[in-house]
């Protein structure tokens, strides 16, 4: 017996139970679940070969990949303005916040390379939570010349009390994509993610980093 296809197959039927239950398309049985079937395997078979501006006239796929990457950034920026009426000087602060009660404690280094910043605007990220109160230095007790960066307990208050603004926010630049969309994109994300996170931890200069990813590539 394939118990892996069960799996996936049971996976799947979870996707639709969820997904009709939020907005009600199809009937609750095999046809209902068979036409969703037929719907999702459809929704990228005209995605092979999309439109885009300027394509026409030559503007290639890396173009259009990195200004769209751009701009959902500055969506997502815009959108995390409004969260905690300005508490938060900027979506670094909670962004950092989310890390260190998720991680736990980490080195200066660690947190400001988990979150792929600049070394000097990291630094300022966690000096302005170390001055809010939100974050503290402490030593190492297994080496006193290691220092971490934890989250403190009015750190943990102010980001439990702006946690449902920070959904909402991450909801909102989700947009109108579908779960099987979701999915999707967090599997090519992930992807891209993990190929320039193992150049990026080289600490390597950003003029030869250039080249030493583009070089791999070809």
């Amino acid at each position: 017996m394939n118990f892996d296809l069960i799996k996936a197959v049971v996976e799947l039927v979870q996707q639709f139970m969820e997904q009709n239950e939020d907005k009600v398309q199809y009937s609750d049985d095999l046809q209902g679940f068979t036409q969703w079937i037929n719907v999702s395997s459809k929704s990228y078979s005209g995605q092979e070969h999309p439109d885009w501006v300027g394509k026409e006239l030559g503007r290639s796929s890396d173009s259009i990949i990195n200004t769209l990457l751009i701009r959902m950034g500055r969506y997502a920026k815009t959108y995390s303005r409004s969260i905690g009426n300005s508490v938060f000087s900027s979506q670094d602060d909670f962004i950092y916040l989310i890390i260190l009660k998720t991680m736990g404690a980490l080195t200066k280094m660690e947190l400001i390379r988990y979150n792929a910043s600049e070394k000097s605007s990291g630094i300022l990220i966690i000096n302005r939570l170390i001055r809010n109160g939100w974050a503290e230095q402490t030593v190492s007790y297994k080496d006193r010349r290691i220092k971490h960066i934890q989250i403190t307990e009015k750190g943990l208050s102010v980001l439990d009390e702006h946690m449902d603004e920070i959904r909402k926010a991450s909801r909102v630049v989700v947009g109108n994509l579908n779960h099987s969309e979701q999915m999707l994109l967090i599997a090519i994300l992930s992807k891209l993610d993990e190929f320039h996170d193992s150049f990026y931890r080289m600490n390597i200069e950003a003029k030869d980093l250039l080249d030493i990813v583009y070089n791999r590539l070809n």
